[in-house]
């Protein structure tokens, strides 16, 4: 099959596709016929990415841990699944990804593909949807009628966290270029900041919940736009390893969840979620998804597989 692999460190990563063996899916999980995966450019600064679950070097690494496909394969111990069943999902950041023709899985990272949008919008939606639920309500406990802010609003996570956070009924603020401003505004934004024009916290100083998905000098101004007793999230890989004991209590990694994905499987069904795909690349042109300052559109860039 083909696959992706990285090779290198992570700034200096070179970018190949090769054919490799099909997985076997072992006790507990599921092989996926891939149709389409998602890109997330800051994978190669994880640090699964470079290492195995016990800590050694890992080398040619397939990215991309998001997907849409098909079961092909299930082990025999595997209850509930059939060969067949369109399923969208995640797989274990320490084992390679999905930007291949298939990947190995297990059922509590999978639910039902969405029937309302194909593969390659329910792709975009499984790492960018968890991210934003898990931040927004789980760590940031977000209520309707507070206000949050949005750091980053036409990424990946920051289209779907925008849409949860309306749907929650929370005031929504978020921070955006001003080529995106329009197009924020129809996800239902109530206070849109360009960035470059306007410093955040100048405009923001009591919000509940800020959720920064740029890190940084915007994560540390952050702190500066929530009212006494907010709450700063931040996914900013960079946190991960810093000193600082705030950063540290705001940073997480986001966590599969089968629920969850149900759940987002159903706000798309009813129309409250749109998924945006920013762009679709085929396998063969992997590397020119990861190209620096590429890409200008919201959303997510696809890699289809079929």
């Amino acid at each position: 099959m083909k696959a992706v692999r990285l090779y290198g460190s992570s700034d200096r990563t070179t970018i190949s596709v090769d054919d490799v063996p099909v997985p076997k899916p072992a006790a507990g999980e599921a092989l996926i016929r891939v149709h389409a995966t998602a890109v997330t450019p800051g994978e190669f600064q994880w640090y699964p990415t470079r290492h195995d679950s016990k800590g050694a070097s890992r080398l040619r690494a397939v990215p991309c841990h998001e997907f849409s496909g098909v079961i092909e394969e299930i082990a025999p111990d595997v209850k509930g699944l059939k060969k067949g069943d369109e399923v969208f999902g995640v797989n274990n950041w320490f084992r390679d990804g999905a930007a291949a023709e298939y990947c190995v899985t297990t059922p509590s990272e999978i639910a039902p593909k969405p029937a309302a949008i194909d593969h390659v919008h329910a792709a975009v939606i499984p790492i960018s949807g968890l991210t934003a639920w898990q931040a927004l309500f789980d760590h940031g406990k977000l209520q309707a009628g507070q206000k949050v802010l949005i750091q980053g609003g036409a990424g990946g996570v920051g289209t779907i966290a925008i849409q949860l956070a309306v749907w929650k009924g929370a005031f929504v603020v978020t921070t955006v270029s001003e080529a995106n401003i329009k197009f924020i505004q129809e996800l239902g934004a109530n206070e849109i900041i360009d960035y470059r024009q306007t410093r955040f916290e100048e405009v923001v100083t009591d919000a509940d919940v800020v959720l920064d998905l740029v890190g940084g000098d915007t994560l540390r101004r952050s702190f500066g736009a929530i009212k006494q007793g907010g709450r700063v999230i931040t996914i900013a890989t960079s946190s991960e390893s810093t000193d600082d004991p705030k950063v540290k209590a705001a940073f997480f990694v986001v966590e599969s969840s089968r629920q969850q994905l149900v759940e987002l499987a159903k706000l798309i069904e009813s129309g409250v979620l749109r998924s945006i795909v920013s762009e679709v690349l085929p396998i063969d042109a992997a590397a020119q998804a990861y190209l620096p300052m590429k890409k200008t559109n919201p959303g997510k860039t696809v890699l289809r597989l079929i």
